[in-house]
């Protein structure tokens, strides 16, 4: 007696072509996805980074203020609407004795700039590092760069109880020989304001000052 067999049944044309549809689907769907975690992941890195130069650039800026050293070689603070100028002590020089420095910072298109003279003890020493500081070039090739991405810079004096322009307002009293007319010996000022934009979000910061005297 013969034993009767089934006929094996495999998969049709048909139901492969939809099994490969609905795999095809599936990939795409997962690369989908694993490509938006990629870019959030890219873009929080991104912001990351850009608050680390930020808190970065802005806690070097208020060490420098906070060291504002008052000298009558050249003006300690003083803002000409495009570079601000500041003299800082530095307890610290490459004599290993304390000094001063001039410091600069500036915007330069989107980038915002910190420019370093060499720490000194002399007031002839100091006005000549205010007089390289003034020229664009030698100014430009040392600046080093702390943030990028900066749509706009505003600088505010706190005097006479009101913030306002720098350029409107201090005692006429540009160091001697340092050309510069916009520069004004800010001795009765108290605090200074800074505002950055980054596009729609900006950032202001409002620091108290402490002429340090020689």
């Amino acid at each position: 007696m013969k034993t009767m067999r089934r006929p094996s049944h495999g998969f049709t044309l048909v139901e492969l072509l939809v099994a490969l549809t609905v795999m095809a689907v599936l990939t795409v769907m997962a690369w989908r996805g694993v490509d938006g975690i990629v870019h959030a992941r890219d873009a929080a890195d991104a912001q990351l980074q850009r608050s680390l130069r930020l808190n970065t650039a802005v806690a070097q800026w208020d060490r420098d203020l906070l060291m504002l050293f008052d000298t009558p070689a050249v003006p300690p603070l003083s803002y000409d609407g495009a570079r601000l100028r500041l003299v800082r002590r530095v307890d610290a020089g490459a004599n290993g004795g304390p000094g001063v420095q001039l410091v600069v910072w500036a915007r330069r298109g989107t980038q915002w700039t910190r420019w370093a003279g060499p720490v000194v003890t002399r007031a002839a020493e100091l006005q000549d590092s205010w007089l390289r500081s003034q020229q664009p070039e030698a100014d430009a090739a040392a600046a080093l760069v702390l943030l990028d991405g900066v749509s706009d810079l505003q600088i505010q004096f706190f005097r006479d109880n009101a913030w306002s322009n720098p350029q409107s307002s201090g005692d006429a009293g540009a160091a001697a020989g340092s050309g510069d007319g916009a520069a004004r010996q800010e001795s009765s000022l108290y605090g200074v304001r800074l505002v950055l934009a980054f596009g729609a979000q900006r950032l202001t910061r409002d620091l108290a000052l402490a002429l340090q005297q020689p």
